[in-house]
C-alpha cells in the first residue's frame, strides 16, 4: 500500500496568523492616520508623511514586537525540553509510565500504552514526550524569525494600499474614499485568511471590517476634533 499523504490547513497556521495580523494592522493604523490628518484639515502632503512614517514605523514595530514575543515561546519550549532531556537521563523508569498513562488516558488499554511508551521512547523519546507530554511539535514550533519576517512584510503591503488612495485620490473624497477603499481591502483581507485557513469568509469578513470601521471612525472623529480646536 502506498503511504497516505495529507496537508492539513493546520499547518498554515505558524505563517498565516503573522501574515494575516501584520496586513491588518497595516491597513488599519495606516489608514487611521491619514483619515485622522485628513479629518483636521491638514494637505496630501502631511497626509503622505504621516502615512509613510506610520508604515516604515509599523513595520519595524511589527517584526520587532513578533519577534521578541514568539522568541519568548521558543525560549519556553526549550526550557521545556532541557528539563524533559535531564528527567529521561535521571529517571527513565519513572517517564516510561508517566507516557503510558498518558496513552492510557487517551483509551489505550494498559498492557498496550506500556509496549507503546516503550516502542516510542526506543525510538525517540525525548520526540515522544514533546509530542504527548508537552504537545509540541513541528506544525506548532515556535518560528521567531519567519514570524517577524512575515509580519512586517505583509504591515508594508497592508499600509501601502491606504498610502496610494492618499497619494492620488483628489482631497475633496480623501476621507471617503480612504475609509470606502480600506474597508474594502480588509474585507478581501478576512475572505483571503477564511480562505487560506479553510473556514466560511462570512464571519472573518465581518469580523475585520468591523472592527477596522470601528478604528478609523474614532480616528478621524479625533482629528476632526484636534483640527476644530487648533
Amino acid at each position: 500500500m502506498r503511504p497516505h499523504d495529507e496537508r492539513h490547513l493546520v499547518s498554515r497556521i505558524g505563517w498565516l496568523r503573522a501574515a494575516v495580523l501584520g496586513a491588518n494592522d497595516g491597513i488599519v493604523s495606516t489608514a487611521s492616520l491619514i483619515l485622522g490628518v485628513a479629518a483636521s484639515g491638514a494637505e496630501r502632503q502631511a497626509l503622505l508623511v504621516a502615512g509613510a512614517a506610520g508604515l516604515v514605523a509599523g513595520a519595524m514595530s511589527m517584526a520587532a514586537g513578533e519577534y521578541v514575543s514568539v522568541s519568548s515561546q521558543s525560549d519556553t519550549e526549550a526550557a521545556d525540553l532541557a528539563r524533559e532531556r535531564a528527567e529521561l537521563a535521571a529517571d527513565p523508569v519513572h517517564e516510561h509510565a508517566e507516557l503510558a498513562a498518558i496513552y492510557e488516558a487517551r483509551g489505550v488499554d494498559p498492557v498496550t500504552a506500556k509496549e507503546v511508551a516503550r516502542q516510542m521512547m526506543a525510538k525517540d523519546a525525548l520526540g515522544a514526550h514533546a509530542r504527548d507530554e508537552l504537545h509540541l511539535n513541528e506544525t506548532t514550533k515556535a518560528q521567531p524569525v519567519l514570524a517577524a519576517i512575515a509580519s512586517a512584510l505583509m504591515f508594508t503591503c497592508g499600509a501601502f494600499l491606504p498610502l496610494l488612495l492618499a497619494a492620488i485620490l483628489p482631497m475633496g473624497l480623501m476621507v471617503a474614499g480612504t475609509a470606502g477603499g480600506s474597508i474594502l481591502f480588509l474585507a478581501l483581507l478576512g475572505a483571503f485568511g477564511a480562505r487560506a485557513g479553510g473556514a466560511a469568509m462570512g464571519k472573518p469578513v465581518l469580523r475585520v471590517v468591523v472592527w477596522g470601521a470601528l478604528a478609523m471612525a474614532i480616528t478621524a472623529g479625533i482629528g476632526r476634533l484636534v483640527g476644530t480646536a487648533v
